[in-house]
């Protein structure tokens, strides 16, 4: 889809070839290899791998409600050393969780998993704090929100803090179970939905907004979303079903979302982690073959076909939280499904991969600890999953099984660049300079020149080689490491050279969307 948006025609003409440009290429590698779960570790250069960390009812950070601030920036550091020790290259962490804030916002107050009373400032902007201590460790940083949730555990909307939004517009508000929702078929409250999320988009420097599963909440048996008299406002002259009204909301809300971000910071990813079964194929040919109890398009109005159909989504991330061969809803079955369902698009396909299941379950598979690895490596087997985003970072923290010493050492044990989204930009900055490379006590250190006026450099990959020649930078095995670029030069030292080994390097410049540039000249020291 192409919006003028007050661009320029000539724009909007090159952004239309970027994304010809971008299904050519799409159509042309996304084709599926045969599937294996039991082939071996396969290392990719380039893949997603994120952790979501979330923060609703303190599940990841903070700890507990209440601590200081310091105690809450360093708590995060602990979390993102862990992240990066285990290879991982991304984080998605829940900044509204339930129509709250972790900053400062005009949108909603101060969440209560912060200081444990909603409304109280910590003293300190989290999110600001967050996004510069991801990025100095060459993080991606997703910021997570949660669009309808308001509370909970409680359907009182007296139990808010004073300035909540919800108190000012208790007409956009409806109980449902025990919580509290924003009504979706509401046009205000979807217009406030939207403006909060753009309040994020300009004023950090995130780079993807990111949304789960909660749209229309999962059903509970016997009761009805109370939004009938909604429909008859808003929808019945135009939609045949109630249930067709409430998909074109949650349509509408993605499509604004992605057009609103991309006329303020067009590199700006938007993703979306829906549950993990479209339609089941009793309801649909085109469903996959499974029998899960709800589904996205029939419960919980999510038609993520739509989304990726007409790109309202850069990325999609299905919650295949089963094991391999399960049989209401197997892992494997539903991998293949979402990578027919995602080929010839302009998207990246990502699973969520169920880190809290592992050893915690009643099903066998997950007390086998090869059954994580087995679905990381069927992933690998497609051309077109282009990474993972595991739930959640205090699961993979447990350690259960040993299966973040296996990410660590085994399956994430080379780094790996983020895959691109030609779609978005397939311009790579120019190549920095590699000046030389010293030896010093902690290892080999790389001068790393790049002066250049307007560079669109965001860091640079270091390679490195066995012995006095170049290898493949193409292999993964090669990428030695990412580094922030922090000025015009720069140091780098590699503390895992051995002693009296030869190495030749290399670096690349990547931009913010992961172009890469051409190599440096090489440097071989003895």
């Amino acid at each position: 889809m192409i919006y003028l948006r007050g661009r320029c025609v000539l724009k909007s003409v090159k952004k239309w070839l970027m994304m010809m440009a971008a299904m050519i290429l799409l159509m042309s590698t996304a084709l599926p290899l045969t599937a294996n779960a039991e082939e071996g570790v396969t290392y990719k250069k380039r893949e997603l791998r994120a952790v979501w960390i979330a923060t609703v009812a303190n599940i990841d950070w903070p700890s507990k409600k209440g601590l200081t601030a310091e105690e809450q920036k360093q708590e995060f550091i602990k979390l993102l050393d862990d992240v990066k020790s285990m290879g991982m290259n991304a984080v998605v962490v829940q900044v509204k969780p339930t129509a709250d804030a972790f900053y400062p916002s005009e949108y909603g107050p101060w969440s209560e998993y912060l200081t444990g009373t909603q409304g109280k400032d910590p003293g300190y902007d989290p999110l600001a704090f967050m996004v510069e201590e991801a990025h100095k460790r060459n993080l991606e940083f997703h910021a997570w929100f949660n669009p309808y949730r308001i509370t909970m555990n409680s359907t009182d909307i007296n139990t808010l803090s004073a300035d909540h939004p919800a108190r000012k517009h208790p007409d956009w508000v409806v109980p449902y179970g025990k919580q509290l929702y924003y009504n979706p078929g509401i046009p205000e409250a979807r217009k406030f939905i939207e403006d909060g999320i753009l309040e994020v988009v300009r004023k950090y420097d995130i780079d993807a907004v990111h949304m789960d599963d909660y749209f229309y909440p999962y059903k509970i048996a016997g009761q009805e979303f109370p939004d009938q008299p909604t429909y008859e406002k808003y929808g019945k002259d135009l939609f045949d079903s109630i249930d067709d009204w409430r998909r074109d909301n949650v349509n509408t809300l993605v499509r604004e979302i992605n057009q609103s971000i991309k006329a303020v910071k067009p590199y700006v990813k938007f993703g979306i982690s829906p549950f993990g079964v479209w339609r089941n194929i009793a309801d649909d040919p085109t469903g996959s073959n499974t029998t899960a109890g709800q589904t996205n398009y029939d419960d919980l109005y999510a038609d993520t076909r739509t989304w990726i159909q007409n790109g309202y989504v850069d990325y999609i991330t299905p919650q295949i939280y089963w094991n391999i061969g399960f049989e209401p809803a197997a892992y494997d079955v539903l991998l293949d499904w979402w990578v027919k369902e995602t080929i010839g698009h302009p998207v990246h396909l990502y699973i969520g991969q169920a880190a809290y299941k592992i050893d915690n379950n009643f099903v066998p598979a997950w007390s086998d600890p090869e059954e994580y690895v087995r679905q990381i490596n069927l992933n690998h087997q497609y051309d077109t999953v282009k990474g993972s985003i595991h739930f959640s970072l205090k699961d993979l923290n447990r350690n259960p099984l040993g299966i973040k010493d296996r990410l660590t050492n085994d399956v994430y044990k080379h780094p790996a660049l983020i895959p691109t989204m030609p779609w978005l930009d397939h311009t790579p900055p120019k190549k920095p300079k590699l000046r030389k490379v010293v030896k010093k006590e902690n290892g080999n250190e790389l001068s790393i020149e790049d002066h250049q006026l307007n560079s669109d450099t965001a860091y640079y990959a270091v390679y490195r080689f066995d012995g006095k020649h170049r290898g493949d930078i193409g292999n993964a095995e090669n990428l030695l490491d990412t580094v922030r670029k922090t000025g015009g030069s720069q140091k780098y030292v590699d503390e895992s050279a051995e002693k009296g080994k030869t190495y030749t390097y290399v670096i690349t410049a990547l931009d913010r969307l992961h172009n890469e540039s051409g190599f440096t000249r090489s440097v071989t020291i003895n």
